[in-house]
C-alpha cells in the first residue's frame, strides 16, 4: 500500500489536544477508505501538522479527513520510508 505524508498549514497555530482529537476521528473513519493514518507531528507554534497515512491514494486520505473533521492538508506527498 503506498504510504503518504500530509501537511497542514493551521493559521493562528494549533493544540497537541486539538490535533490528537482530530487524529481519533480520523481513526473512527479511515476504515471505510481501506486508509490507516500512522503517526502524527506537531509544531503548534507555526501551526503546522504533519500526517503519516497508507492508503490508495492520496485522494482517498483526503476523504478521511474532510469526512472526519474538514481539516484537509494543503499538500499531500507519496513518500518512501527510510531508516
Amino acid at each position: 500500500m503506498p504510504l503518504y505524508m500530509d501537511v497542514h498549514n493551521i493559521a493562528g497555530g494549533v493544540t497537541a489536544d486539538d490535533v490528537a482529537k482530530a487524529h481519533m476521528a480520523d481513526l473512527k473513519t479511515q476504515d471505510a477508505y481501506d486508509v490507516r493514518y500512522l503517526r502524527y507531528w506537531v509544531d503548534g507554534q507555526q501551526g503546522k501538522v504533519f500526517c503519516l497515512v497508507e492508503a490508495p491514494s492520496a485522494d482517498a486520505a483526503a476523504t478521511v479527513h474532510r469526512e472526519a473533521h474538514g481539516l484537509v492538508a494543503d499538500d499531500i506527498f507519496q513518500v518512501q520510508e527510510g531508516s
